[in-house]
């Protein structure tokens, strides 16, 4: 049976000494208005506030949601639209001139092309300064060339844990043109999994375990989805700043 809130006790009582009265009752209310105890929404805004990972990370168990809210970090709304814009006048010209291609060396991805950029115009280098100061730690040695990677709407990356020998733990990359999802899965144990989602203009900042203990893929259209919810996929550009390897990982020995 529903209880009766009077208008007057609505005044009197402060939200929070209103929602303990209620929640005997099996009611709460927020916002001066009675909902469920049970009712999803203010659960979810409720652990996005505890925890505000919980926006762009779903993982399977306590274990891997640890893991990569340190080692999986997204920044969202790092760039203005006018930013993203400015990226894109500087590689588009080139990146047009490129046909889509549908094999890779190690067969990670499908709808590809992509370059390296080391010279880049002031304004866009201020941009990547940003990235390199909030992804690496002072002194951290950093590769000079961008990784440019355009993926088109039909295109996706497959499941694959980076190469070593090719750049250090820590990749940062800028999420141009479409948001995206990502997903990590445990390479030993495949049962222990998560979605990221990659919102349009994001910085993700992805190293350690996340790199080397989980493969990753970015999801095709057919998939991309969130926590149920679909995210449209369109054309994806990423602009990837990497650390050196290690030394260890570059010897021929």
């Amino acid at each position: 049976m529903s209880t009766y809130v009077s208008p007057a006790i609505r005044c009197a009582l402060t939200q929070s000494v209103l929602r303990s009265w209620c929640k005997s009752r099996r009611h709460v209310v927020v916002c001066g208005s009675l909902t469920s105890h049970h009712g999803t929404r203010n659960r979810s805004t409720a652990a996005e506030e505890a925890k505000p990972f919980h926006r762009y990370l779903d993982a399977s168990d306590a274990a891997t949601e640890d893991i990569l809210a340190r080692d999986m970090i997204i920044h969202e709304d790092f760039l203005s639209a006018e930013e993203e814009k400015s990226l894109l006048d500087e590689v588009e010209p080139y990146m047009k001139r490129l046909r889509y291609e549908h094999d890779h060396w190690d067969d990670a991805i499908h709808g590809y092309r992509e370059t390296e950029r080391r010279k880049w115009n002031e304004r866009n280098m201020t941009i990547l300064q940003r990235v390199k100061d909030l992804a690496f730690p002072p002194g951290t040695p950093q590769l000079a060339y961008i990784h440019i990677l355009d993926i088109s709407k039909e295109g996706y990356i497959k499941p694959h844990v980076d190469a070593v020998r090719f750049c250090g733990n820590t990749i940062a990359g800028l999420n141009l043109l479409s948001s995206a999802v990502m997903k990590l899965v445990h390479e030993k144990d495949k049962d222990r999994f998560a979605s990221i989602l990659l919102r349009q203009r994001s910085l993700y900042i992805m190293k350690d375990s996340a790199r080397y203990d989980y493969t990753h893929e970015v999801l095709p259209e057919s998939q991309s989805r969130f926590r149920g919810q679909v995210i449209p996929r369109d054309r994806r550009m990423s602009i990837i700043c990497r650390n050196e390897p290690l030394p260890e990982h570059t010897s021929d020995s």
